[in-house]
């Protein structure tokens, strides 16, 4: 007697919805209009300071959007120092600090608007 080979065919199970498979809906740069600018080396929590190296030159009266986690923020630049030092701009390439108005984290990136 010759036995028959029963085939099954597997059927797609869809995955359920979990912590893991959502992520936080934190809107997106405008590639046209915004340029990155670099993240965020350091924060100092106390006298709300962001330390970073820049990807582009950065003036006082810029415009910048900070976004990571979900925090997403745009605020204007109003005092640039370099090594402690005031200046009206900064190269790429430079050490910066500037004051934000909302609290940051290391890795967030900056955005010149």
């Amino acid at each position: 007697m010759k036995k028959k080979k029963v085939v099954t065919k597997k059927k797609a199970v869809a995955k359920k919805a979990s912590a893991k498979n959502i992520k936080k809906a934190v809107p997106k740069a405008k590639k046209s209009k915004e340029k990155l600018l670099g993240k965020v080396d350091h924060y100092f929590d106390k006298i709300n300071v962001v330390a970073m190296k820049l990807g582009d030159s950065l003036g006082v009266g810029d415009t910048v959007r900070i976004e990571g986690g979900s925090v997403a923020f745009t605020q204007q630049i109003a005092s640039i120092q370099i090594d402690h030092e005031a200046v009206q701009a900064a190269k790429k390439g430079d050490e910066v600090g500037f004051k934000v108005k909302q609290k940051v984290r290391e890795g967030y990136r900056v955005f010149k608007a």
